[in-house]
């Protein structure tokens, strides 16, 4: 009796050709773990096979993957070993737990000039660095949404490392988006970049700013959610996938049912609040200096930093 063949891609299913495979992916449908929870009669669908033939692929999708389980002391070992990109200020690394982890979405929130900008270049300087100074000898991937990216505000931070400023811009890939498609696309198709380039931070400035000009009304705010939900959770993936660290800005409204303290609210909602790991919210200070609030962590404390923006960049 002939070995059954083993499943590990699309095509590899029963009734499930390169074209069907095609159709699939292009659908979303790309893992064979998401097809396995998949509906027979959307996959009929979806990709044009009958009932039956999309059961079988099904099946063969369940039969085919495995869930694996770590214990507690193995994520701790983990953890622990896991890199992560110094801000530049000692007191900002010690509120966050040591600085921007992999695997992570670290979201910063903050009025206009509160400072957000200037932090997600610092990192992308930083996470060039080697490892005993805080960086993850990587390169940095900067999605741009609002046009505030500034190469010869990269060189001052540079220098003040002691970097060579024109390897470090060779080092950052730049996208200037200017829709949501763009903004889309560009983490959709990051996975070869990031292989290519070693890539080991990707930045979102600012992840909010072309949905709320392009889904206005509350109309539009469901399928604005909707897509927000979509790109946040492929970042995650990337995250996850790659040991990449994530770093998004986010504006912020003032809500007016907030009578008492500070009205700022990060925009987004619940679906920037739930997929972000740490939310920092960032406002001016006299001066140069920033206070940095952690607003949500899942292992540090709430609490308050004070940090400067100089010319050299993020200090104490």
């Amino acid at each position: 009796m002939a070995k059954e063949k083993a499943i590990r891609e699309l095509e590899d299913l029963p009734g499930i050709g390169g074209t069907t495979a095609e159709k699939l992916r292009a659908a979303g449908l790309d893992t064979l773990e998401k097809i396995a929870v998949a509906s027979p009669h959307e996959l009929s669908e979806m990709v044009g096979i009958s009932v039956e033939a999309a059961k079988k692929a099904v099946q063969a999708a369940k039969e085919s993957t495995t869930l694996e389980f770590k214990t507690g002391s193995e994520i701790l070992e983990r953890r622990l070993s896991m890199g992560k990109i110094t801000t530049g200020s000692k007191e900002l690394n010690a509120l966050i737990g040591g600085g921007v982890e992999v695997n992570a979405i670290t979201e910063v929130y903050g009025k206009f000039a509160s400072g957000k900008t200037q932090l997600a270049m610092q990192l992308t300087v930083n996470v060039q660095l080697p490892r005993k100074e805080g960086g993850l000898e990587g390169t940095a991937l900067y999605i741009d949404t609002e046009g505030t990216f500034r190469p010869e505000r990269i060189e001052d931070m540079a220098k003040a490392k002691g970097l060579d400023s024109k390897e470090v811009l060779n080092n950052i890939a730049n996208i200037r988006a200017t829709n949501t498609e763009t903004q889309i696309l560009s983490v959709e198709r990051a996975d070869k970049l990031i292989q290519e380039r070693n890539v080991k931070l990707i930045v979102v400035d600012s992840m909010t700013s072309l949905f709320r000009s392009e889904f206005i009304g509350r109309g539009a705010l469901g399928e604005r959610q909707q897509k927000l939900n979509q790109h946040v959770h492929k970042l995650q993936m990337l995250a996850d996938k790659y040991d990449v660290a994530i770093f998004i800005t986010n504006q912020v409204m003032d809500n007016p049912g907030i009578l008492f303290g500070d009205p700022t609210t990060p925009i987004g909602g619940n679906v920037l609040a739930h997929a972000a790991t740490t939310r920092l919210y960032m406002r001016k200070s006299k001066e140069s200096k920033r206070i940095v609030r952690l607003v949500d962590s899942p292992n540090m404390p709430d609490g308050e930093c004070v940090i400067k923006i100089t010319t050299e960049g993020i200090t104490d």
